[in-house]
């Protein structure tokens, strides 16, 4: 009897592949286990077990795997089947989704080693220049890896070079796997065991009577190991002796002394787990119930709750309630930012227990908390992290908790699946028949408009923690200020004057600039020309700390420009402004006083948000600039004043949610004044104070938002009452996206007549010299969403299929908003 098994290989192919297995090896195999195979011609891949059976593949003949990784399942079943259901609604493969799921040290590919082959006589002269000097290069080191060749020759295309030499028989090829996760191992010492008895340890400070150092060092580990109890790690002991590790060295090497090392965790937590949470408010209370008796015949809330009113509180209390079950949570987070703060608050309600899983983690933290949650450990009961994190092996899951759940960095866009985490997170829940809270202040009009349907419960909490009152929201007119020459720089005269007011009382300020960099367009102002970026269709923006000029879609950048392009003179001036251009005006109105700035350019490490927040909270830091990192959730207990320094160039923005998310970023970085017992005060400055997005803001009436904008989702077909997919089609040649792009919209009107818009060019048409063309789809309540994604697999097999279209990379993005 012959034994196949399916693998899902971390690559896009639509099907599982089969390979052939013994009789013992399908006794021994389970689904999620890893094994290495063979893939194409010389590519060895680590797989993930999909099925077991006994059924030959019809197309090909089956190889035999390489080797099995695992003595027991890494990927849970569960897991399979929310993966199974990720590829097929977002439209991709199966494997796309284990790239994105797996830790890359569980994802070993091989890389293939050339050695020289030791049996045949070179005559050197009869090569070539490339190939002479990988033969040279072999005569010093035993074998080379592909990337090695590639430095080597300075050159990409390696592979026809060492094809050639393979085929003349010089080199020989192997493929080699490498196991990528190394666990951390720490030094530790002990008394070596000669020395163990009483006379010997006499004899021992007898000796070293002569080296008070290193005798030191040996009384220090004797008080240690007597008051610790627990092993002694060599730093430890080098800071308590006050000893360099020289000297610990000589006393290992005289034997005098015995090292031996222990694996331990890279994530950890020292401190103590502060059961005794905070007692719930009169609201927060009720809140809290109506959450529970929701919970009983629904398995989704909405809590919109009023920036801080406190929701973290009950996400604590319901946390709380389902360790005591024996069940795991699982906290999703919009931001990276957003994980440090609250890390420490749980971390002192539940200790140990909480383990965070973001992109910033490197790739070995990252199979730690893997293997933790496959051990069922109790180091991985409550995970915090961003997106990323659905994608773990939860083995009981009882609660997941999507705060911010409105936040659009939920969604993914590169590379596939291009998945929205709120979504899948309550698909994720209904396979463990688990519950989902979702939370906001300002919530997306999807979550609203499900719970004014009865498909969600809804919980409203209105007042603040501590009934301190909402923040007071000014709209300055900056026309006006303008007109009258009340302005410096980009200030107008009330937010200087709100400014200092704040600063003399010792309070603190947040500064909101939704652009990264000092200014987005250099102009000539004789010509009127503006430096473009070479491979993307849009100006390059100026950063000054670097002087330079950069471009926020390829990273292209080059050195400021002295003289213009165009026609030589030096008359440069710089349009519009971003967040380092306000770091600079604030120093110059208070030069006394420490700014500092967070975007993407300041928090690019891995603690880059940390150190920004951590000396903000303790007040090192009286003004913070920032782009929209600083509207999401954070809590800081002294900032009284919040200034938007220009409102308008988030409302004009061609997008159907530009509004929508207009007054979720205002009202949010509004929440964050105000927090303790003083009102908080916002000033946004805009060219056009009556817009009614703004009026909204200023009067904190997100239902009349919510009916205005649901009004014209209606009249225009958008979400939530239209569901939306969107194709876009990249190639380098102007002419054949055009063509690919008009092919694809004719097939799918044929389909589905008028609701398909396009295809159109986005406003920026070219990144990455790349054209990009785009197609909307419209699906109406009534259609149905899988016979749609069908017809749209069967055209996209058809386009595949005429040669032409081949070199277009199209992308299918379901639910793009």
């Amino acid at each position: 009897m012959l034994h196949f098994i399916d693998v899902i290989l971390p690559i896009p192919l639509q099907k599982a592949f089969t390979y052939h297995i013994t009789e013992a090896e399908s006794k021994f195999l389970q689904p999620g286990m890893r094994v290495a195979v063979p893939f194409g011609k010389r590519k060895i891949y680590t797989a993930i077990v999909y099925s077991i059976h006994q059924n030959p593949p019809t197309a090909y003949d089956a190889k035999t795997i390489h080797q099995i990784i695992d003595e027991t399942p890494v990927v849970t079943s569960n897991q399979l089947k929310h993966w199974e259901w990720m590829a097929k609604y977002y439209m991709c493969s199966i494997g796309e989704v284990l790239r994105a799921a797996m830790p890359n040290a569980y994802l070993l590919e091989s890389e293939t080693v050339i050695s020289k082959n030791e049996k045949l006589n070179v005559n050197e002269s009869e090569l070539k220049d490339d190939e002479f000097l990988i033969y040279e290069a072999l005569q010093h080191q035993s074998s080379l890896k592909i990337n090695d060749v590639v430095s080597i020759l300075d050159k990409k295309r390696v592979l026809p070079v060492i094809n050639g030499l393979v085929e003349k028989g010089v080199l020989n090829l192997q493929e080699e796997l490498y196991e990528k996760y190394t666990p951390k191992l720490v030094r530790y010492v002990k008394l070596h065991h000669n020395h163990k008895t009483q006379d010997k340890l006499q004899e021992l400070l007898e000796e070293l009577s002569r080296a008070p150092k290193q005798r030191e060092v040996v009384l220090t580990l004797f008080t240690m190991e007597a008051s610790l109890n627990q092993p002694i790690k060599v730093s430890d002991l080098s800071e308590r002796s006050g000893a360099s590790s020289s000297i610990v060295k000589t006393l290992i090497d005289k034997q005098i002394l015995e090292e031996y090392h222990l694996k331990v965790n890279r994530v950890q937590f020292d401190g103590e787990g502060d059961e005794d949470a905070k007692r719930l408010s009169e609201a927060q209370q009720k809140a809290y119930d109506a959450v529970e008796t929701i919970f009983k015949d629904k398995s989704v809330a909405l809590l919109h709750g009023v920036t801080s009113s406190g929701k973290t509180e009950i996400y604590v209390q319901l946390i709380q309630k389902q360790l005591d079950q024996g069940k795991q949570v699982l906290y999703l987070l919009p931001e990276i930012a957003l994980t440090t703060q609250l890390v420490n608050r749980l971390q002192d309600y539940f200790g140990e227990k909480v383990a965070v899983f973001h992109s910033r983690y490197s790739g070995n933290e990252r199979v730690e908390v893997w293997q933790n949650m496959c051990s069922k450990s109790e180091k991985a009961q409550v995970i915090i992290g961003a997106r990323s994190s659905l994608l773990l092996p939860f083995v009981n899951l009882g609660l997941i908790i999507v705060d911010e759940e409105h936040e659009q960095s939920y969604k993914q866009f590169d590379p596939a699946p291009r998945y929205h985490a709120r979504d899948a997170a309550i698909v994720l829940a209904n396979i463990f028949g688990a519950k989902t809270l979702l939370g906001s202040a300002t919530p997306s009009l999807e979550s609203y408009f499900n719970a004014s349907q009865g498909k969600y419960g809804l919980v409203e909490l209105n007042t603040r923690y501590n009934n301190v009152l909402m923040p007071d929201i000014e709209l300055v007119d900056l026309a006006d200020k303008y007109k009258r020459k009340r302005m410096k720089g980009h200030f107008s005269d009330r937010l200087i004057e709100e400014m200092t007011e704040t600063l003399e009382e010792g309070f603190q300020i947040i500064l909101f600039q939704n652009r990264r960099g000092y200014s987005p367009i250099i102009e000539c102002t004789t010509c009127g020309t503006s430096p473009q970026c070479p491979n993307c269709d849009v100006s390059l923006t100026y950063h000054q700390y670097r002087d330079q000029l950069r471009c926020h879609y390829c990273g292209y950048n080059a050195v400021m420009l002295k003289t213009c392009q165009g026609c030589g003179n030096a008359t440069l001036d710089t349009k519009g402004f971003g967040t380092e251009q306000i770091e600079q005006e604030v120093k110059q109105l208070f030069p006394d006083k420490k700014v500092a700035r967070m975007d993407l350019d300041t928090t690019r490490g891995k603690y880059g948000f940390e150190k920004i927040i951590n000396s903000f909270e303790q007040r090192e830091v009286d003004i913070l600039v920032g782009t929209q990192m600083l509207t999401k959730g954070l809590d800081f207990r002294y900032v009284k004043l919040v200034g938007i320094m220009n409102a308008d160039n988030l409302l004009n923005f061609p997008d159907f949610r530009a509004h929508e998310r207009s007054y979720q970023l205002m009202a949010q970085v509004s929440g964050r004044a105000g927090r303790t017992d003083l009102r908080g005060k916002v000033l946004i400055q805009t060219y056009n104070p009556h817009h009614n997005i703004l009026q909204q803001v200023s009067t904190n009436s997100y239902k009349e938002m919510f009916a205005e904008q649901m009004n014209e989702r209606y009249n225009f077909k958008y979400p939530p009452i239209f569901r939306i997919i969107k194709i876009t089609f990249k190639h380098k040649d102007y002419n054949r996206v055009n063509l690919a792009a008009d092919w694809y919209a004719k097939s799918l009107k044929q389909y589905f007549k008028s609701n398909v818009l396009g295809p159109e060019f986005p406003p920026v048409s070219r990144i990455r010299n790349l054209y990009h063309k785009n197609i909307l789809i419209k699906i109406p309540q009534q259609q149905s969403l899988g016979k749609t994604k069908e017809a749209i697999r069967k055209i996209d097999n058809s386009f595949n299929a005429v040669k032409d279209f081949r070199s277009v990379r199209v992308v299918i993005n379901v639910d793009n908003y």
